[in-house]
């Protein structure tokens, strides 16, 4: 999300108006200043939302690209998310489980060590901390 610009923005609500997910409502002139266009899904879009949300949770690498789904929770099944999300958190163990693994077959010398232990503990408390967030998310999700 970090990353939207101006343009990304135009082009991606121009494909949902294409495909008939959203539509322009109301177009608010100022002056001296651009106009603002006031968009609203419609029912093809709003039908359209829960499998769009449950392909964003899927493909999502880390929590922080889920964030935009946040929003429209009651429209999907709750449980289907929390079971992704369940997936999730094994896929990040595990991965957390053979990063530990490789970093203890690198053979290198005691100065360059301290430099990859650095690394080596980024990834550990940034894995550690995805999987929290999954974890808190289940939570909330099952409650």
């Amino acid at each position: 999300m970090a990353n939207l610009t101006e343009s990304k923005l135009y082009y991606h609500f121009d494909a949902l108006t294409k495909r008939g997910f959203i539509q322009e409502v109301k177009v608010i002139q100022e002056e001296n200043r651009p106009d603002k266009h006031i968009f609203g899904i419609t029912d093809a879009g709003r039908a359209a939302l829960p499998e769009m949300i449950y392909k964003t949770v899927e493909k999502a690498l880390t929590p922080i690209e889920i964030v935009v789904c946040i929003g429209a929770m009651q429209y999907v099944d709750k449980e289907r998310i929390a079971y992704m999300l369940e997936r999730k958190v094994e896929k990040t163990k595990k991965r957390q489980d053979d990063l530990g693994a490789i970093y203890e077959q690198i053979e290198t010398d005691d100065a360059t060590r301290q430099y990859l232990s650095v690394f080596q503990q980024f990834m550990s408390n940034t894995m550690h901390l995805h999987e929290e967030t999954y974890e808190q998310l289940i939570e909330k999700l099952k409650a």
